[in-house]
């Protein structure tokens, strides 16, 4: 059995199968923005084809930032959920968010067959996984340690005295 060698605590099973779903919640969802980093040039040529190469490779990399701005509220929104509902449940919504979307961009036509609405959609759903990755990122972490017993131990340096305790207000500790 592993052990954390900080207060000698045996992971268990369960635990272990916690830690595994949050790793693989956030690889899945950071693998979607490497993929759509990796094929910014092909979106670009599919969904902005309406202007010159370099403007739509442009507009492709905006639409990638897109999702990296509004991760900030995601972590807020998700963050308020899992304190009102339970980290596991509001964790499942985000990956649930990521999934659909990304399968949604699997499957939208390009400019040539739909117009202007191709990149709008693709603009909103790049959003909504930002929304989405910026949830579950610190929701994953926060639901990981959740998963510690209230019992473990900190060790604090000789003489250091911390000034006040923290108290989580969603029950999840």
């Amino acid at each position: 059995m592993a052990t954390d060698q900080a207060t000698d605590h045996v992971i268990t099973p369960e635990e272990r199968k916690v830690i595994f779903a949050s790793s693989l919640g956030t690889v899945f969802e950071w693998y979607d923005f490497y993929l759509y980093g990796s094929l910014a040039a092909i979106i670009a040529k599919q969904f902005f084809a309406g202007t010159d190469p370099n403007t739509a490779f442009i507009f492709a990399l905006l639409a990638f930032a897109a999702g990296f701005l509004v991760r900030p509220f995601g972590a807020i929104v998700f963050g308020r959920l899992g304190d009102m509902v339970g980290r596991k449940y509001t964790f499942l919504i985000t990956i649930l968010i990521m999934g659909v979307s990304t399968f949604v961009v699997g499957l939208l036509p390009n400019y040539a067959s739909i117009g202007i609405a191709a990149p709008v959609i693709l603009i909103t759903l790049r959003i909504l996984q930002g929304l989405a990755l910026g949830g579950e990122y610190g929701g994953a972490a926060t639901y990981v340690r959740s998963m510690r017993p209230i019992t473990s131990v900190v060790r604090l340096p000789h003489g250091f005295k911390p000034r006040q305790r923290w108290v989580c207000s969603c029950r999840c500790w």
